[in-house]
């Protein structure tokens, strides 16, 4: 028995200090002394309850009073925000009590033994001097925050090098809790520095004051709630109105006011000083004694400089205190979206990488295209001049009628010149028979050499019932010899193309050999005749169809007769019908076979017309 006793009493020894106390009920609930519209305190309840709201921690029931004391006050005042209290939380057990700002603090204190007197008390943004000035009971905590005017100024040195003035704005300083203190540093700074106390003018006054101020000054912003005509701002409002009228720069000490308008400073941390609230309050609701955790300065307090007011007063940031935080800086913009500059970048080069493939793509296809019009005249020059061979016998025939005719009438001629009295008249005539068949016999000349002729092709204006007249009129004697008939149904009008005279004369050419030779292979049947027509089958397409009284084509030949080295004749080369087609689609249109009805095949030639042809084609 005896022996268990030493045993507990020994384990009891063994068990922490701090366990020993009974944790607290789990609430807190936050004073704050100013109202819900400033972002300061706005940002000290957020880092309050974002570390309350640790999932890690057990939960917490947080309430949150604004006091608004900054602008209320009074006995009257504070007795009535104490019985609203005492009412709204008479059923609510508090664990803690976290007083935001030096009159929040003053407040709990004051009222404390109405409101909740056993009840932990831990502060937070109140400044060392007011901690110094008060009688703290027991179990009263916090972390004290640095806010010197003295930090002001060594910072308002730091942007105005030749610093020999500073102007204080904002309320009174004996009407800011948190910044009272700054009035025991002035006779300090004094012996320094000339300070213009602007503090507690209307706004108007304030702006045009701050207007004029001289280079070597440094504009010192603590709080405007309140301008002298009675006027409310939220401070970081009133910072603004200020700012934008400022010829000098605006040293603050709060983060808030950073991109307001202020430079910067040595400034306090909101979210900072909330979590360090938490963190003391939750410790004394796990059961630690409140006389154990000391009264120190918190860690809320560091250099924070905007980067584009001090480009606009040209601000070296090298003079700036060591460890100073730059915010806002605009960076260049392949800093600011790496990875988008990188995507764009590496698209622009996918891109041109693509354009130049597409350029070198469409050289070589140009060449291609040149080479290929240069092998198509080649071929369609051979095959022209194998068409020539093919109607020489037809050629000398046309040549030897008129130069015939032509030895006739000149033997007629001496025959009646030498009779004694020779017939002028007869004569005459005889001379204008040797002039047409000469002409005849030049014109023939003409046809074959243009037809013969290897000349760049060149397009222009061509009107094709030229073309398949010049052919019809070349071929007659082929045709005549092969017992043929030649028929023309040109359209009345002109019907213009562009495109090489010559090459489509060759596909006219080859269409119309093609028919005098089916219809010579052709025994007996109807009328032997090829037709050869043109018509304007719309504003844009004009038709050259050349038929033929033959047999026809196999209906299962069709789909072959333009494809290369296919022909039906004994000694073709099968390569006329597959150039015709080539030229055509080198012009723009199609050329296709088929049979008729009545029998015989018709060659349909299809062109784009030109918009004006009987303008053009003259």
């Amino acid at each position: 028995m005896f022996l268990g006793w030493v045993v507990l009493l020994c384990l009891m020894s063994l068990v922490p200090e701090a366990s020993a106390a009974d944790p607290r009920t789990r609430s807190i609930l936050v004073l704050e002394q100013s109202d819900v519209r400033g972002p300061f305190y706005a940002a000290i309840f957020n880092g309050l309850r974002s570390k309350v709201n640790d999932p890690a921690s057990a939960p917490v029931t947080l309430y949150a009073e604004n006091l608004d004391l900054s602008r209320f006050g009074g006995e009257d005042y504070e007795q009535s925000l104490q019985r609203h209290l005492v009412t709204k939380y008479r059923d609510k057990p508090i664990g803690a009590v976290v007083a935001v700002g030096a009159a929040a603090l003053e407040y709990a204190l004051r009222w404390r033994s109405d409101l909740w007197p056993d009840v932990p008390v831990v502060f937070a943004f109140v400044d060392e001097a007011t901690i110094a000035g008060l009688s703290l009971p027991h179990n009263v905590t916090g972390r004290m925050t640095r806010l010197r005017l003295r930090d002001m100024v060594e910072a308002g040195r730091a942007v105005v090098p030749s610093l020999r003035h500073v102007a204080l704005l904002g309320d009174h300083l004996e009407d800011q809790p948190v910044f009272r203190h700054f009035a025991d540093e002035i006779p300090a700074i004094e012996e320094e520095l000339d300070v213009m106390d602007l503090t507690g003018m209307p706004m108007p006054e304030q702006r045009r004051r701050v207007s004029a101020l001289s280079s070597d000054t440094a504009i010192l912003y603590t709080a405007g709630y309140s301008d002298g005509a009675g006027t409310y701002f939220p401070p970081t409002d009133a910072l603004a109105l200020i700012a934008e009228a400022a010829n000098r720069p605006i040293v603050a000490p709060l983060e808030s006011y950073i991109g307001r308008g202020a430079v910067g400073g040595y400034v306090a941390f909101p979210a900072l000083i909330g979590t360090e609230a938490a963190e003391l309050a939750l410790e004394i609701l796990d059961g630690r004694d409140v006389a154990s955790i000391p009264i120190a300065v918190g860690d809320s307090m560091k250099p924070v400089f905007d980067w584009r007011q001090l480009k606009r007063w040209g601000v070296d940031e090298r003079r700036l205190p060591a460890g100073s935080e730059i915010r806002n800086r605009v960076l260049p913009i392949w800093r600011q979206y790496p990875q988008e500059v990188a995507s764009i970048a590496l698209v622009l080069l996918l891109q041109s990488g693509l354009i130049a493939a597409l350029l070198y793509e469409h050289k070589q296809r140009r060449k291609a295209e040149v080479e290929a019009r240069a092998r198509l005249s080649e071929l369609a020059h051979v095959n022209r001049q194998a068409t020539a061979s093919e109607l020489s016998a037809s050629i000398a025939h046309e040549l030897n009628q008129p130069l015939g005719a032509v030895l006739a009438n000149a033997e007629t001629a001496e025959l009646l010149l030498g009779s004694p009295q020779p017939d002028v008249e007869e004569i005459k005539e005889i001379l204008g028979d040797v002039r047409r068949n000469t002409q005849r016999a030049s014109d023939v000349i003409s046809r074959l050499r243009r037809l013969l002729k290897k000349a760049q092709v060149e397009p222009h204006d061509v009107d094709v019932n030229q073309v398949v007249d010049e052919v019809f009129k070349f071929v007659s004697a082929q045709a005549s010899a092969s017992d043929v008939d030649l028929t023309q149904r040109l359209e009345p009008r002109p019907l213009g193309i562009r495109g090489d005279t010559i090459q489509l004369q060759q596909v006219v050419l080859n269409l119309v050999i093609n028919g005098i030779e089916a219809i010579g292979d052709a025994r007996g049947g109807s009328r032997r005749m090829v037709v050869g027509s043109t018509a304007r089958l719309s504003d844009a397409l004009v038709e050259i169809a050349v038929s033929d009284s033959g047999p026809g084509i196999a209906a299962d030949k069709l789909g072959n007769v333009f494809d290369p080295f296919y022909t039906t004749k004994t000694h073709g080369m099968g390569m006329g019908l597959s150039i015709a087609r080539t030229i055509i689609e080198a012009h723009g249109g199609s050329i296709h076979a088929e049979n008729q009805c009545g029998g015989g095949s018709i060659f349909r030639v299809r062109l784009p017309l030109t918009q004006s042809p009987a303008e053009e084609v003259q």
